[in-house]
């Protein structure tokens, strides 16, 4: 866990600044709420299906997906598994059972009771997992995927990253009650409140809530207390809504990475040797996967057609050679070279 939290601080730090530097369009981190992706992660069974937000990079890097997929997606080049069609930090991976995230806030919900209903009538012994933020829960569609799971008893865990703001909207103005866990006893649920700072904690409560959505086929809600230290994203300034000495404080005082690594000192298990090597390796890795991942081209022409229908409809099929022929004999205003 500690080794992958290190390597996702990596990530972000290069990706952030090649965004800055007008590499990639757009960057979205994770400070901060490393343990919620982790804690979660380790809990579920491989085959779990997740409905991620766009703050959950870590879920996938637990399960296998690489640096430089990651990367790959981030530079939208013909290795993107979305095909160049999404902006960057918004990852998918079938193999991962990982569904793509869209970009919209709550959609994700009521689709993830929908596939856990459907793991149910199938005899699955599987659950979904969907992620979302304390603004996102204030969305119709969150009340919609709740009473509906919980009506039918889908076997789904709802994970809520309470981390203070929805985008610079602060809880204080977001909804009025004690949290989100407290909403789960009126949809008929069992609901928990974790300190999302710790990633042993967020381990154990989420193997708990798997074990009751699994076992008895009903769903869970956890509300998982952390923080975003970071602004919202590269299109955002989180100096003017946040406090800065808060988040100073909150940094040097609960950051999950810091957290963790000072219970492993105190095991033995750790020291600043190990802490250089590793980031010295994942540094390196990272910078050659970007290295790799400007140098590719772009996806083909072709990819705007595809993955919707499995037989395309006239329609789409006029559209594509339309657009075929229009690139054709305007070369000029179309570089496909950078394309594949």
């Amino acid at each position: 866990m500690y080794e992958k939290m290190v390597g996702l601080c990596q990530v972000d730090q290069q990706l952030y600044k090649a965004q800055r530097m007008g590499l990639i369009s757009f960057y979205m981190t994770s400070y901060g709420e490393e343990a919620t992706h982790f804690g979660s992660a380790a809990a579920l069974h491989e085959k779990d299906m997740v409905y991620a937000q766009y703050r959950e990079p870590g879920v996938l890097l637990w399960r296998g997906f690489s640096l430089d997929q990651m990367v790959d997606q981030c530079f939208n080049n013909r290795h993107d598994l979305a095909h160049g069609r999404q902006m960057p930090v918004h990852y998918g991976s079938p193999e991962h059972y990982f569904q793509f995230i869209s970009s919209p806030l709550a959609t994700q919900m009521p689709q993830a009771p929908g596939y856990a209903h459907g793991l149910k009538q199938a005899g699955s012994d599987n659950c979904v997992i969907v992620y979302f933020g304390d603004g996102a829960a204030q969305e119709g569609d969150a009340h919609a995927a709740m009473n509906f799971a919980a009506t039918l008893k889908c076997p789904v865990i709802f994970f809520c990253r309470n981390n203070g703001y929805a985008i610079s909207t602060p809880v204080e103005e977001n909804y009025k009650g004690d949290g989100l866990a407290q909403r789960a006893l009126g949809y008929g649920m069992e609901g928990y409140r974790v300190d999302g700072n710790d990633v042993l904690a967020v381990y154990n409560v989420t193997k708990k809530a798997r074990e009751l959505v699994v076992d008895e086929g009903a769903p869970v809600l956890i509300e998982a207390m952390t923080y975003r230290l970071g602004s919202h994203s590269t299109s955002d300034d989180q100096t003017g809504y946040q406090d800065m000495s808060e988040v100073k404080d909150w940094r040097e005082r609960y950051f999950p990475r810091d957290r963790l690594r000072g219970y492993l000192q105190s095991q033995g298990l750790w020291d600043q040797e190990k802490e250089d090597e590793l980031v010295s390796v994942t540094n390196e890795t990272i910078r050659s996967a970007i290295k790799r991942a400007r140098a590719e081209k772009k996806p083909s022409l072709e990819h705007m057609f595809t993955d919707v229908y499995d037989v395309p409809p006239l329609r789409l099929r006029r559209q594509k050679e339309e657009v075929q022929a229009m690139v054709a004999k305007y070369p000029e205003h179309f570089p496909t070279a950078s394309h594949e």
